[in-house]
């Protein structure tokens, strides 16, 4: 029996049907209940093709609606992602087909995906038949194999925002029939299926629309609510294994562009819609209040713990401009400083002006030596305010401005460089990304840390810090490693956990460099220092390092099987396996399996740590 209502999301009319069945009597939510009918959701399963180093792609066709199919590319085993950070159950890139009287394409795909997605769409449709693209962004994993569509339907008109066309002009490099579309705008592509497009430019690049299909509730969302998580399983059915993913997925790419979330929800808050199509993962079906709601949440609580904001101007399109700044934005946001990114390419002016000068700090990732981004910059120069810290970036374009006649121009103007300049050699890898992401740390932390240190002062009495002060810990240092990238901390918050299997919990600080090494799947070892003999270990590791500095130069250590660092001065050893990790207000929780371990001194003890006060360290 079903009985039809409506959950509001942040305002959103999400039309939802409540279904009892028999037997057990337990309530499931279903969606997408029509007059037409239930749509069939067999799925189409491609053969296994293997890609570099024996890694597996395959495609999914899966109907998700009446006359709406979406081709789900499987990314099986990737485990990083372009902005390094690292991936668990690998990813997937969710493409849509609408077969009405004007046949539609929503995103493309993955080029490595080209074999396998060009023929799923040939048993889908005639490609030749093809009248629309939708690009709702043109980040390659979603508009890659746009010109290989448009080799099989050279009369379709690829439609998307202003700055989608002009991007994808400079991919598919040739003459193709366009439509820019503005919010609000409407496209009817027969049999009831009209489109409606709105803006909602940073989610996470700057060219990001929506496209919702009135005729059937679906609406696409590309990046937005998505996450990196492969499986079969089409829609959001498994909340308990996702929720993690979805999580990291928004802290990584939508938490530095916090505010450009509220203002899309409020641009989609009366939309009638009742699936979310996403661009990753599985699309959101059966949880859509509660996963749509934990973004407007999320968001709201980063916008208001904010302590400071930073201008963060990139050049979209150029080298690694967008990419690097975003792993920038992320270091940032890990110290409660807001982000507000701003593309040069294609940036108002007086907008600027007015941002510049509204911020704190300004981050500027170089643009080539001409063109519209460089006219930018010089008017920047102008905008900028004395002593307003700024860090400046190559963007490893092949015609980057150099980096020290900009330098030198912003320091005859009285500004502050708090960091050196960043330079990339060579293509960027995970030091790299680590590098920004410290650099974005470290500006927030300059911006902050007062502040931050206050609000502990004030936010606890004095006889309870003193109080909690008397819970002694141990002296450690956490070391890790993934790829080309290293970290190290000193910690003191740790403790045993469970016995079998053996594990171990450590608090680490939201603005830790090493928290991005330390995600579920990640390895580490604990160091344990030696009472008496770790005062040349503390010093070393408490000293503030510029960003992408080596922890260990000047240390001795030999590689763990895990590969991080084991300090031959440290008395016992552990290597670990993150689980798990617990939320709180300002520190991640970090459930481990202990999966090796050794002691070098069995005389020794390991340091304890006394605090006289607990509200800060």
């Amino acid at each position: 029996m079903a009985a039809c209502s409506c959950a509001r999301i942040g305002g959103m009319m999400v039309m939802q049907a409540k279904w009892k069945g028999k037997g057990k009597g337990k309530e499931k939510s279903l969606l997408n209940i029509r007059a037409e009918g239930a749509v069939e959701t067999a799925s189409k399963l491609s053969g296994v093709l293997e890609w570099e180093n024996g890694k597996r792609l395959q495609v999914q066709r899966t109907p998700i609606a009446p006359h709406v199919t979406t081709i789900r590319s499987l990314d099986w085993d990737r485990d990083r992602f372009d902005i390094e950070f690292g991936l668990q159950n690998g990813t997937t890139y969710n493409s849509f087909i609408i077969d009405a009287d004007k046949p539609t394409v929503i995103d493309a795909s993955h080029e490595k995906f080209k074999g396998l997605y060009l023929s799923a769409i040939k048993e889908q449709i005639d490609p030749s038949t093809i009248e629309y693209v939708i690009a709702n962004h043109t980040e390659p994993d979603h508009s890659g194999l746009i010109p290989d569509l448009l080799e099989l339907a050279p009369n379709a008109t690829v439609v998307g925002s202003k700055t989608c066309i002009m991007f994808l002009q400079n991919l598919v490099l040739r003459p193709f029939k366009s439509l820019a579309v503005k919010g609000g705008d409407t496209l009817n592509l027969g049999r009831g299926h009209v489109l409606e497009f709105v803006m909602a430019p940073n989610l996470h690049w700057p060219d990001t629309m929506f496209t919702l299909d009135h005729g059937t509730k679906v609406l696409f969302t590309c990046d937005a609510f998505g996450m990196h998580y492969c499986s079969e399983l089409v829609f959001d059915e498994d909340l308990v294994a996702i929720e993690p993913h979805y999580r990291f997925y928004y802290d990584c790419l939508m938490r530095p562009n916090s505010r450009s979330v509220i203002t899309a929800l409020k641009r989609i808050a009366e939309k009638d819609f009742s699936l979310v199509a996403t661009g990753h993962g599985p699309l959101l079906r059966y949880n859509i209040a509660e996963l749509m709601n934990k973004y407007e949440m999320w968001s709201k609580q980063a916008l208001e713990k904010q302590l400071a904001t930073v201008a963060v101007l990139y050049v979209s399109d150029y080298g690694f401009s967008d990419r690097l700044s975003q792993t920038l934005a992320r270091g940032l946001t890990k110290t409660n400083t807001g982000v507000e990114m701003m593309d040069l390419n294609i940036i108002d002016i007086q907008d600027m002006i007015e941002c510049v000068g509204r911020c704190a700090g300004v981050v500027v990732m170089v643009p080539p030596s001409s063109g519209s981004a460089n006219k930018a910059l010089s008017t920047l120069y102008a905008a900028v305010k004395p002593k307003q810290p700024i860090i400046i970036a190559e963007s490893y374009g092949g015609d980057d401005e150099p980096v020290d006649t900009i330098a030198q121009r912003f320091v005859a103007l009285g500004i502050s460089l708090p960091i050196p300049p960043l330079r990339i050699k060579e293509i960027p890898n995970e030091a790299t990304y680590q590098q920004f992401e410290e650099a974005g740390t470290d500006l927030g932390q300059l911006l902050s840390q007062k502040k931050t240190i206050e609000a502990k002062k004030a936010g606890m009495p004095i006889n309870i810090a003193k109080a909690i002060a008397r819970i002694s810990g141990g002296l450690y240092v956490v070391t890790a490693m993934r790829g080309t990238s290293r970290g190290a901390m000193i910690a003191s918050w740790v403790s045993q956990a469970s016995f079998k299997p053996l594990g171990i919990t450590i608090a680490v600080a939201k603005d830790r460099a090493i928290e991005s090494l330390m995600q579920v799947g990640d390895t580490f070892v604990l160091n344990c220092l030696e009472d008496g003999n770790y005062a040349p270990l503390l010093k070393h590791f408490l000293k503030r390092f510029p960003a992408g500095a080596d922890r260990f130069e000047g240390v001795q250590w030999t590689p763990s099987s895990n590969g991080s660092p084991i300090l031959i001065d440290s008395i016992a050893y552990l290597e670990c396996k993150v689980v798990s990790r617990m939320e709180t207000s300002d520190h991640w929780i970090v459930y481990s399996h202990v999966t090796d371990g050794s002691v070098s001194k069995p005389e020794g003890r390991t340091a304890s740590h006394h605090r006289k006060v607990g509200n800060y360290y």
